[in-house]
């Protein structure tokens, strides 16, 4: 496995085959995040993959559930770990549209999850990178590849507009 370091996706090193690959992930994520959209939650998806299958995927539920705990990535850590009948997710790989908050960034570290694929970087709360990188603190007992951007322009994109209908009172 590479650096565990943060790389945007088209640094990486990649060939083509394989960025296909992780945006065809991030494109189920961002199914999930539609759901997100369409429960006047904020459109964030994730899944979870094992073995190249997908054994998890979610969406933020934090107003459908009033939980300030049901974000998309410990939702989706959880159907994974009771898939696998296991808390270590370290033959997992986690595709998510949106940077993992400080919350998910530990329960990530937490599920040692291989792999993390972010969609759009969070300037206002992300935890892997942005405002701080929990994800690769190097003191902890396990540190994530991450490659960012997969599918930046499609998960930026529906964010804003979900914020922008959200402001004019339609959701």
């Amino acid at each position: 496995m590479k650096s565990s370091v943060n790389l945007p996706v088209r640094e990486a090193g990649l060939s083509e085959d394989d960025i296909k690959v992780h945006e065809g992930y991030m494109k189920e994520a961002l199914k999930q995040a539609k759901k997100a959209y369409a429960n006047g939650d904020v459109p964030v998806g994730c899944v979870i993959v094992r073995d190249g299958k997908i054994i998890a995927r979610s969406y933020n539920k934090r107003n459908k559930l009033n939980s300030s705990l049901g974000h998309a990535e410990i939702l989706a850590i959880k159907k994974a770990c009771k898939k696998v009948e296991d808390f270590r997710l370290d033959d997992c790989s986690m595709y998510v549209t949106l940077e993992p908050c400080q919350m998910c960034a530990g329960a990530i570290i937490q599920a040692r999850i291989k792999e993390v694929y972010i969609g759009a970087m969070n300037p206002k709360a992300g935890c892997a990178g942005s405002i701080i990188d929990i994800l690769h603190i190097d003191t902890f007992n396990h540190m994530p590849y991450t490659l960012t951007g997969v599918l930046e322009e499609e998960n930026s994109k529906l964010l804003k507009d979900f914020f922008k209908a959200m402001r004019k009172g339609n959701i």
